[in-house]
């Protein structure tokens, strides 16, 4: 904006002004009655509709699903994406906190005239970009098996360590097919990588951040064995099958 655009843009906003009303207390009544009616209109439902509670929590379960709210659901998908775990602070901290800082740091870089969306390309493709990768990523999000459930296929006589697996809280931080978190190793052909032996070593000792099961080994050891043994037999076959 040269100083003779910048001259006639004054003298506009200026006209603008004296025709307009003012902020105070024009605007600000105006939001402070529509605020006070929406606060009463909540309070009216909750007293005479109530608020759906739940169940009480149960400590104990391990069928409980733990999911975000389906506005955290991009986040919760690009732990998904960005799978060493090193770079997880990247995805939960670093990536979010750049985003807010370059929105609330908007006005200072972005000091164009231009209004038009067809005369502001790079900032409508950024703006188009962002927006189709947050709906993209929240849909990934929302389709998201449960922590607890494994859809890769196997043979019968490894579907109670199939069933262990899924419930002792492995999907949390593994992967199996399409399914599970992505802090630890990919788990979808560990069979292929490490035999049964090393495995259950793993498993009993858990390596660096993972929990030991030398507890599932000493109170029910046919349990661990199941689960031993279906983790042996994720050889990748499985995956090609279906």
């Amino acid at each position: 904006m040269n100083r003779q655009e910048k001259e006639s843009y004054l003298r506009e906003y200026e006209v603008l002004k004296k025709k307009g009303k003012p902020f105070f207390p024009y605007a600000v009544m105006k939001d402070s009655v529509m605020a006070l009616i929406v606060v009463i209109v909540i309070a009216v439902m909750a007293l005479f509709l109530g608020a759906e509670q739940g169940p009480k929590a149960d400590p104990t379960t391990t069928t409980y699903t733990p999911r975000p709210e389906w506005y955290f659901f991009f986040l919760f998908e690009l732990l998904r994406v960005i799978k060493p775990p090193e770079l997880t602070p990247l995805a939960t901290i670093g990536i979010p906190t750049i985003a807010i800082v370059l929105l609330i740091l908007l006005p200072f870089y972005d000091r164009g005239p231009e209004r038009h969306p067809l005369k502001r390309p790079i900032a409508m493709f950024a703006a188009v970009l962002t927006i189709a990768s947050m709906g993209y990523l929240t849909f990934l999000g929302a389709e998201a098996g449960p922590p607890t459930e494994i859809e890769l296929a196997s043979a019968a006589e490894f579907e109670e360590g199939k069933e262990v697996v899924a419930s002792q809280g492995c999907l949390g931080c593994h992967k199996i097919g399409e399914n599970g978190g992505a802090l630890g190793p990919d788990l979808t052909e560990v069979g292929a990588r490490l035999p049964a032996a090393a495995i259950a070593r793993s498993v009993i000792v858990g390596p660096s951040f993972m929990p030991a099961y030398d507890r599932l080994e000493s109170e029910d050891p046919e349990a661990f064995d199941a689960l031993v043994q279906y983790l042996a037999s994720l050889d990748g076959t499985e995956a090609d099958g279906e």
